[in-house]
């Protein structure tokens, strides 16, 4: 390995002899108001040699190269050979004696370059002086060999660049001021004189602290004057808009600077381009971020227009911004919070500004307090006690008071009025919803019934629940923080309810199986009741909630089937011929079934092995209906048993004395005359079980409708030929591998057409789309009713009970949607 002095050394004499190198230096030295040779040229730091017995990972061969190419006489020479020196430099490890070696031959071969008259070469060094000034601060922070000087050397690279953010070339603007925005170090006095236009005099018995560290005080270079105030006045906005990001990014070093720089970045907030005033409120969000963002009052009027902003991303970024910025007087509070419920109210689809409104509460304890205070005068003013609990304005203060306990203004004691928390219970789920993450919904009802002075859940004390002594006394805050550390579990309405409504439910469906025997009718009249309970919970709900109710209707569905078919088998125990009722409620409960295995996905073990016993036991009253074996019957029988094996396979679960016994009796007599016989003892054997494990579960459905029609305005047609349909179809939950069929029905004549997901928009969770099916041929009358509905084909029972080949579903299917009646009218007779 080369000796890296003689490295440097012969790599300096070739960056040196580039200029002589280059015929024409270009006219372009003249664009600098600072003729200084101190911006390109400073004294070189040796760089020390590497341990004995290292190795080099750089050829010096290919860096000297490279240097060379940069100063020869063809523009996009230097520009490449500039780039490959920046791609040496990124695996460059400034540890070592030879890596800081190179760090400062490309910084100053770059130097050089400065002034070259084409722009790719400009271009390619400001990129490669960035990366320079990244090395340097990444050799300060490890305190390598040679970084002694490197922190006026950062100063210098910063005047640098700020001289090539004055460049005619707009791409090299706009590099250098994306490179000064990822500088790592800089001197306070350099940074304020970068805002203002007129130079600044450094006091010379001043200095400065940047990142702990005293720093002596700076000769301040003129051509850094005011290079942010005329980057954000540049006539084109990737170059305004790369200055804004660049002003937030360098905020962190220096709350002054800060403070000037909220100034600049707010009178942006009036560009004419989008663009830049979405960056620049990404810029505000940055310096938010890192607590550097302090609302001056100057400001507030010009912010609180944002809030009310005809772009939805800039209101957005705005909502953003306010959760996390200080606002030091109460004023300032009040309109901030003003400003969002008017937001609220023209844009009420923005439910996350109640989230935004909690975490300015949070933010500020002592104003949310005083907001809580005069709020509850108010509600105690209400006419006849009541209050519009609907409102915006008084749910988003009902917000903003609870929030108040979850602060951070732990010397200050915030006496919240236990009225907030009693009406703010009735708008739980809204509330938890508009949090998000927040805080866990069984813990916030327990703790707005607790402080709300109202009993909750018997004999579940609150104290358990947060971890309270026996006399309940526990700070407001420590309560609140235990509140914030539970991760929410569903966006449910008023989950917790819900969860015990199903409960209670479940357990009197369970009780009125075991009195099925003995009085069928009530044990009738007891599911009904708890369907339509379950009914009213499912329409309030959603998510997987939503879904597991829907799954628990389908299933009581089924079980009020199996009783009514009990109830026929005991009755008479004839074997009658055609179709009779035992036959139809065999089909529904089929369908039911069907539709339980079907058109939920994300079945958890337990929903789907209770599913798999009610087909089994389906099949068992199938067999009693026929009175002999059926083919058909038998294969599903068989299929369902398998299924249960599979589930119980892990040793998770096992069968239940019900299908232990089905299958001891079909393992024993494969023809099932066992079964048949002792159907009674079977039947007695089977046990509804409760579950509360719904996992992710979502629901399958879809909507049909049909275009330009209805009873009123029916569609023309002409006797005999086809007619083309247009329908608008929404899926939820419909996977790509998914089959559906459009079914259309005239009296006995039915078509069906099979939908194809090209030309669908959306995921998997919601598809959305449009197509024109043709009816094939139309009857020879005045008008008629076309009746449409939605299938999907599954594999259920395991064996297909349709008849392929007629252009149709060729399995089992089951209807997604609701029947639709589509009018038409012959064109003559119209």
């Amino acid at each position: 390995m080369g000796d890296p002095h003689l490295l440097s050394s012969a790599l300096s004499t070739a960056a040196g002899s580039s200029s002589s190198a280059r015929k024409h230096p270009g006219p372009v030295e003249e664009r600098f108001s600072d003729p200084s040779p101190s911006l390109t040229k400073r004294p070189r730091v040796a760089a020390e040699p590497p341990a004995p017995g290292g190795s080099a990972p750089y050829p010096e061969s290919e860096v000297r190269s490279l240097v060379m190419m940069a100063g020869g006489i063809y523009p996009l020479a230097r520009a490449e050979a500039l780039r490959g020196l920046a791609a040496v430099l990124e695996k460059v490890d400034v540890s070592c004696g030879l890596g800081t070696g190179i760090v400062e031959c490309c910084y100053e071969c770059a130097a050089e370059l400065m002034r070259d008259d084409d722009e790719s070469v400009r271009l390619a060094v400001v990129r490669l002086v960035g990366l320079c000034a990244q090395k340097f601060a990444a050799r300060m922070d490890i305190g390598g060999k040679g970084a002694k000087g490197d922190s006026d050397l950062m100063d210098l690279i910063f005047q640098q660049l700020s001289s090539m953010a004055r460049d005619m070339c707009i791409k090299v603007r706009v590099e250098a001021f994306s490179a000064l925005g990822k500088m790592q170090r800089v001197s306070e006095g350099v940074l304020l004189q970068s805002l203002s236009k007129k130079v600044i005099k450094t006091d010379p018995t001043s200095g400065c602290i940047i990142n702990g560290q005293k720093l002596p005080p700076r000769l301040i270079i003129p051509c850094a004057a005011g290079i942010f105030a005329h980057g954000i006045e540049d006539e084109f906005y990737q170059v305004r808009t790369a200055a804004c990001t660049s002003l937030g990014a360098l905020a962190k070093f220096s709350s002054q600077y800060a403070e000037k720089a909220l100034d600049l970045l707010m009178d942006m907030m009036n560009d004419d381009t989008e663009a830049v005033r979405l960056q620049t409120l990404q810029a505000l969000f940055h310096m938010a971020t890192y607590g550097y963002l302090s609302m001056q009052e100057k400001h507030m009027h010009m912010f609180l227009g944002l809030l009310v902003d005809a772009n939805a991303l800039i209101r957005n970024a705005a909502h953003k911004i306010l959760g996390l910025v200080n606002l030091p007087k109460l004023q300032m509070f009040k309109s901030a919070v003003d400003g969002l419920i008017t937001g609220l109210e023209k844009n009420p689809e923005e439910q996350d500004i109640y989230g935004i409104l909690f975490s300015i509460g949070k933010n500020h304890g002592s104003f949310s307090a005083n907001i809580a205070k005069h709020l509850a005068k108010e509600i105690a003013m209400a006419s006849d006690g009541e209050l519009i609990l609907d409102k915006p304005r008084i749910k988003a203060l009902l917000i903003v008071s609870i929030s108040a306990p979850f602060s951070d203004d732990k010397p200050k004691k915030l006496d919240i009025p236990s009225i907030i928390f009693s009406h703010a219970i009735p708008l739980l789920g809204k509330v938890s919803c508009a949090l998000g993450e927040e805080v866990n919904q069984d813990s916030l009802l327990s703790y707005l019934c607790h402080k709300g002075g109202m009993p909750f859940w018997g004999s579940r004390s609150i104290s358990a629940e947060f971890g309270e002594s026996e006399s309940c006394k526990v700070e407001t805050v420590e309560i609140g923080a235990q509140i914030e550390n539970t991760a929410k579990t569903t966006k449910c309405l008023d989950r917790v309810l819900v969860m015990q409504a199903i409960e209670s439910i479940l357990q009197t469906v369970e009780g009125a199986w075991t009195i099925k025997t003995c009085n069928i009718c009530e044990a009738q009249t007891i599911l009904r009741t708890c369907n339509e309970e379950l009914k009213v919970l499912a329409e309030n709900s959603s998510g997987s909630i939503g879904a597991f109710l829907s799954f628990l209707c389908e299933y009581l569905v089924a079980i009020q089937l199996i009783v009514e078919i009990w109830q026929l088998i005991q009755l008479d125990n004839s074997y009658a011929f055609g179709l009779t009722s035992h036959d139809i409620l065999l089909d529904k409960l089929d369908i039911s079934l069907r539709r339980m295995e079907c058109c939920y996905a994300g079945l958890t073990r337990e929903l789907e092995f209770q599913v798999l016993e009610l087909s089994l036991l389906a099949n068992l009253l199938g067999l009693s209906k026929i009175g002999a074996c059926s083919k058909v019957v038998l294969g599903k029988l068989l299929w369902v048993i398998n299924r249960l094996e599979c589930l119980c396979a892990d040793g998770s679960c096992e069968l239940s004395d019900f299908s232990r016994e089905i299958k001891k009796a079909s393992d024993a007599n494969p023809i099932c005359d066992t079964l048949i016989g002792n159907i009674h003892t079977l039947f007695e054997l089977f046990h509804l079980k409760q579950t509360k494990d719904f996992g992710m579960l979502k629901a399958t459905s879809a909507v049909l409708q049909v275009c330009d029609s209805n009873s009123e305005s029916p569609l023309s047609y002409i006797c005999g030929l086809p007619v083309g349909v247009k329908f608008n179809i929404s899926l939820w939950n419909i996977a790509s591998h998914h089959r559906l069929w459009l079914r259309m029905s005239i009296g006995d004549s039915v078509q069906h057409t099979f939908v194809e997901f090209s030309s669908f928009e959306g995921n998997e969770e919601v598809k959305t789309g449009s197509m024109v099916v043709p009816l094939d041929s139309t009857p020879m009358a005045h008008s008629f009713v076309l009746r449409v509905c939605l299938l999907m084909e599954c594999s259920y029972g395991g064996i297909s009970t349709n008849e392929g080949g007629h252009g149709g579903p060729s399995d089992c299917v089951v209807r997604l949607s609701d029947e639709l009646d589509v009018y038409f009218v012959s064109a003559g007779q119209r």
